[in-house]
Formats: C-alpha cells, structure tokens, sequence
C-alpha cells in the first residue's frame, strides 16, 4: 500500500513538474509577450521576466520593443523639375503597442518596409532637385509624417527617417559640373 503511494506521488509529481516546465516561459527585458488562447488575445500583455501559460491552449508570441533600424533600398523616380534621381534612407522605429503590431498587421517590418519606399517614392515626385540636395531635414520630416501615419494604427511609432543619398545620373552631374565651371568663369572675368 505505501508502495503504490510513493509511485503514485511520484507519477503527480512528475506529472506536475512536466506541467509547469511546459508552462512557463521567459520574457527578456526588451520584449513583450502577447497571450493568444485558441487565437484570440487573452489578458495583458505580459511584461518582462517569468510568466505562465496554459499549454496546448495558449500561444506566447514575444515582440521586440527596441528600435530597429531599417534600410530602404533606393527608389528610382523623377523629380518635380524632370531629373532622374536614385535615392536611399533609413527608417527608424519601434513598438508601442506589442498586441496591435501582432494582430492588427501581418508583418509589421515588412509594412513599415513598403510604406517608407512608396512614401520615399512619392517625395521624390513632389520635390526638385535643389529641394533634394539641399532641403533633407525637410523631407525627412515630410517622410517621416507620411510613414508615421498609417504606421500608429499598427503600434509603431517611426522615431526618426534620414535620407542617406541622392544619386544623379552621370549625364546630370557632367551638366552641373560645366555650369559650375561657367559660373567660376563668369566670376572671374
């Protein structure tokens, strides 16, 4: 009899420590965990340390709250004075709102990807050269209103986007560089 209770203590016990070990899980300092039981969002977000799930039932999804820097390739386009330009930026932004940037958008990156291109795209078309070469602080903050606006809805909030280059074709900086020579001539007459 007190053989058959130890082994049924020990099988609980074991059972339990199996139980709390597939339960538990461990969010770090710079993530969130969001709760989906049977896909819908359950509770709080869960802030960092140890915390417990259900298992089979629950889903912890852990999302990164540290800014994430993102390139945006160059985009090809046409200013608004007909010149053909090739520029690149940087986007940087991060979560506010762990459960949004999960449910309300497939892949939050991908999203902010695509709206810095098109929205670098569109600047490109709205701006002139000068305005390009010149003017950045300007239309970093024009860009970084046009990628923030829909990205606030999907808990992210852009901090910052720089334009890194603005690059000419070939024909257009040996024209710039012979009107610069013709402007230093004129001068020195």
């Amino acid at each position: 009899m007190l053989e058959e209770l130890l082994t049924a203590a020990a099988a609980v016990g074991s059972a339990g420590a199996l139980y709390i070990a597939s339960a538990a899980r461990v969010v770090k300092q710079y993530e969130r965990g969001v709760v989906l039981r049977l896909g819908r969002l359950a509770g709080e977000v869960r802030q960092p340390g140890f915390t417990m799930i259900i298992p089979v039932v629950d889903r912890l999804h852990k999302v990164n709250m540290q800014i994430v820097t993102m390139p945006v390739p160059a985009q090809e386009g046409i200013t608004r004075d007909n010149v053909t330009v090739r520029v690149d930026a940087v986007v940087y932004f991060k979560v506010v709102d762990p459960a949004s940037a999960l449910i309300q958008v497939e892949d939050y990156k991908f999203a902010v990807s695509q709206m810095a291109q098109t929205s670098l795209r569109s600047i490109i078309g709205k701006s002139e050269l000068d305005d390009l070469l010149s003017n950045r602080e300007k239309l970093n903050q024009g860009l970084e209103l046009m990628i923030d606006s829909p990205a606030v809805g999907w808990g992210v909030q852009v901090d910052r986007v720089e334009i890194k280059d603005v690059s000419l074709p070939e024909t257009m900086k040996r024209s710039m560089a012979r009107q610069a020579e013709a402007d230093r001539e004129r001068r020195a007459r």
